[in-house]
């Protein structure tokens, strides 16, 4: 969808740390799970952004800041150019109708004792000003016939459906509000392949009808790919890069994505024969305990010194200014030919999940 380069949401030095406690009675921090550590980006209006990352990166959490289902330990999120991270009260519930969530899994994420109509209903229920009463039926089924349901479905319940007609669903209840934007935590990665194209399909129609706003976020590079108009890649707790989505499958610069995107499916053998694999070494170091400097180096084929002791800045490296490869990314030597020495690529770690 084309975008309007007005930016709907900014986000500025997005924290979240969980703090580690000792004791029962006098409890004592002894740390903190930086799960989120330092996130910035904007979302233009109409703009589909993937976020993608292995399991444990923090992109949930950041889903789950964005909804205010979670309060960042510092930083802002601004909804058109109010941030929504200092409001309480009736202020806040006014924000949430603009920014609502599709979540992850299909089963867990409705209420099996509720009807599709009362479940696709509920928002009104908690922000009874968006539908008068007596239209909210109504609505509901309007609802299920946009995202592709049985209007007559209104009366089942979840049990009754299939993985990708309870997203539906999910999705039904999500526009209920007529909000600005959605986040989508992995919302098709429960499903089938066949019925994930169904539902990025349906996505990508409602954000036309809808003139919605998409923060999309995945594991799967190729998923992404087919839906998103920006990608941002995450690394413990921090976007690594970010760009165009020509500009990060084509041309990625920093290390990590680089490894990702070798591990994702060609269906060329030719293709797939020619394309080197990355591997990478060593483990995810755990959020309790991020490595010095740059935190991707500890498994990172290109770390040198310089990496350990200074935090590498998200920009544009400076001979990429121009041309394909002119997007930002968080690496001192990203400037350098992608060159993997030939243990790197023996199965000696663990691959990007």
């Amino acid at each position: 969808m084309a975008t309007s380069g007005e930016p709907v949401l900014e986000v500025s030095g997005l924290v979240k740390h969980y703090p580690l406690t000792r004791g029962v009675l006098f409890k004592k921090q002894i740390g903190a799970v930086r799960a989120v550590d330092g996130v910035d980006f904007t979302l233009g209006r109409g703009e589909t952004l993937g976020i993608v990352g292995e399991s444990g990166c923090g992109k949930s959490t950041v889903a789950k800041l964005l909804c205010n289902l979670e309060r960042p330990t510092a930083g802002s999120i601004r909804f058109k150019g109010e941030d929504i991270t200092r409001l309480s009260g009736r202020a806040l519930k006014a924000v949430r109708r603009n920014i609502q969530m599709v979540f992850q899994d299909p089963y867990s994420s409705l209420n099996p004792r509720m009807t599709v109509g009362d479940i696709v209903g509920e928002p009104y229920e908690i922000h009874p000003e968006a539908a008068p009463k007596g239209d909210r039926r109504r609505r509901v089924r309007d609802l299920l016939d946009v995202v592709g349901l049985d209007p007559d479905f209104v009366n089942r319940y979840p049990h009754q459906f299939s993985g990708g007609q309870r997203q539906r669903i999910g999705i039904a209840r999500g526009l209920a509000l007529r909000p600005e934007v959605i986040v989508a935590d992995e919302p098709v990665s429960a499903l089938d392949v066949s019925v994930q194209a169904q539902v990025i399909n349906l996505l990508d129609r409602l954000q036309t009808e809808f003139e919605l706003s998409y923060v999309f976020i995945a594991h799967d590079l190729s998923i992404v790919r087919h839906i998103s108009d920006r990608v941002g890649v995450m690394y413990l707790g921090r976007i690594v890069e970010i760009g165009r989505d020509a500009e990060i499958y084509e041309h990625p610069t920093h290390p990590y994505t680089q490894a990702l995107l070798s591990a994702v499916p060609v269906p060329d053998p030719d293709a797939r024969q020619d394309r080197e694999r990355i591997i990478l070494s060593g483990d995810v170091p755990s959020p309790t305990d991020i490595p010095s400097g740059c935190r991707f180096r500890t498994r990172c084929w290109k770390a040198r010194e310089r990496c350990a002791v200074e935090v590498p800045l998200l920009a544009v490296p400076a001979s990429f200014e121009e041309g394909p490869a002119a997007h930002d990314s968080a690496c001192h030597f990203a400037e350098e030919k992608r060159v993997v020495p030939p243990e790197s690529t023996q199965a000696n770690g663990n691959g990007p999940g």
